[in-house]
């Protein structure tokens, strides 16, 4: 028995040191510190952004969420409001190894790795606001492997915005949209009344 002891200490060693290779745990939804025993974040620069395609949300408009960088193992990414750490709004379906981290009560308030298979450009992250006026940004840890991660990746601010409006044209055969171009309405319409009158 003795002589199994040693082993059983460096087995139990081992899974402390692993890190968390299905997720991050949900003690870290507030400080997005990874866990990684006797490891510490990276320095700036960090080589990632996280880039939305929009400025604005709307309630009920989904975002699209990418980490660009180079490619990456591990993720933890939730929006925010300045001033608070809790996590906002529901992430949508999540892609191919990641899943649904459960913070603030809420069991898709935020997106982490389900494995450590390479994530890259082409992940992308897709998130539902909540119905909030205060300015929102995407917060992310991203590791590239369990020794080499960077805490605090930060998105552009995203304010609310107005509800734009799709003006839909019918043009014969085939349909197209003027989608916030008011001055394209205008020309269109103007032709059409050369046109016709």
């Amino acid at each position: 028995m003795a002589l199994l002891l040693p082993f059983f200490i460096m087995l139990k060693v081992l899974s402390y040191v692993r890190g968390y290779p299905t997720g991050a745990p949900t003690g870290a939804c507030e400080d997005m510190m990874p866990r990684h025993s006797g490891v510490q974040p990276q320095p700036f620069p960090v080589p990632y952004a996280i880039l939305t395609n929009t400025r604005t949300f709307q309630p009920g408009q989904p975002i699209t969420v990418t980490v660009r960088g180079p490619d990456y193992r591990g993720v933890l990414l939730e929006a925010r409001t300045f001033g608070s750490t809790n996590a906002l709004g529901s992430w949508m379906l999540p892609p191919p190894d990641t899943k649904f981290l459960q913070c603030s009560g809420n069991p898709q308030a935020a997106v982490t790795h389900s494995n450590t298979n390479l994530k890259g450009n082409s992940t992308v992250y897709s998130w539902m606001p909540p119905d909030a006026e205060s300015p929102i940004y995407f917060m992310a840890t991203v590791a590239q492997q369990r020794t080499v991660y960077w805490i605090g990746v930060r998105s552009s601010t995203l304010t609310r915005g107005q509800h734009t409006r799709v003006i839909r044209l019918n043009t014969g055969g085939s349909a197209g949209m003027a989608e916030g171009k008011p001055l394209l309405v205008l020309v269109t319409c103007f032709l059409m009344f050369q046109v016709v009158g």
